[in-house]
């Protein structure tokens, strides 16, 4: 599907869809339907099926559940590992970190800033890169949903460098989404020597991620090595019976989850 919105060059229309398919639109329409089509027991049925499933869509309970269950994602690297990972004359390393979103103007900074999934990746990021003594990478242009403005990419470098004291080695700006992030990320990489890319995002969005650059680098011809570093891994410590409340954090963590779901179904 994926493949097919590009052929079309329809690639625009992704985020709308995918807002549509998402709950609570779902729910929605089947309350719609019933009010409208159902009768008798049927009609109170959907409804009340529908409510249910509002309820639970924002919940951090089920949040959980279907991101072990659809994404399975990988833990975080471990002490152990990040040491094992020193770069060598023969393991060249380079840590990725894909954008999450921007902020075109951050009225209390005066300029553009990045969003707080992004923020959070590449603190962590750059945290591992000194860990690793590897160079960094930042990938992420404008988004499909995003309107007119700075990519990306450009405010992480003004930030990571002004903030961190960390100047990225690359600026991968021109990408819309992973599946760019990927292909416009590894041949930036190509001539660099790079042979093994630890990736960095959240656990939810790291199994579609990690997709994306080990087919960029097989259509490619690389042997590029990629190595997930997921973040974002730390247990809710919420008393047990908020996780089955409604809450804002349930409803986003269920879209986020549903929506990664979906683009691992089509090929996103």
């Amino acid at each position: 599907m994926d493949s097919l919105l590009a052929t079309l060059d329809w690639v625009h229309v992704k985020p709308v869809l995918t807002a549509l398919a998402l709950p609570p639109v779902p729910w929605m329409l089947l309350i719609l339907f019933a009010l409208l089509r159902g009768r008798g027991r049927t009609r109170r049925v959907v409804v009340i099926a529908s409510l249910l499933g509002l309820w639970f869509s924002c919940t951090t309970v089920l949040g959980n559940a279907l991101e072990q269950w659809l994404l399975s994602p990988p833990p975080a690297l471990s002490e152990a590992r990040i040491a094992a990972m020193k770069p060598t004359a023969a393991r060249r390393i380079a840590v990725v970190v894909l954008g999450g979103g921007r902020e075109r103007l951050a009225p209390e900074y005066g300029e553009s800033h990045l969003a707080p999934r992004s923020m959070q990746r590449l603190h962590y990021g750059i945290w591992l890169a000194r860990r690793l003594d590897a160079p960094l990478m930042f990938a992420g242009g404008i988004g499909l949903a995003q309107d007119e403005g700075p990519a990306e990419a450009d405010i992480a470098a003004r930030i990571a460098e002004r903030d961190y004291g960390r100047k990225l080695r690359w600026v991968e700006n021109g990408s819309r989404d992973t599946r760019e992030n990927a292909a416009s990320g590894l041949a930036m990489l190509a001539g660099s020597g790079v042979t093994e890319v630890v990736l960095v995002t959240h656990d939810w969005h790291m199994r579609r991620a990690q997709r994306a650059f080990v087919e960029a680098a097989q259509r490619s011809r690389s042997p590029m090595q990629v190595t997930a570093a997921p973040m974002g891994l730390a247990a809710a410590d919420d008393r047990m019976v908020l996780r089955w409340l409604p809450s804002s954090e349930g409803f986003v963590q269920v879209r986020l989850v549903l929506r990664e779901a979906l683009g691992l179904l089509m090929g996103a």
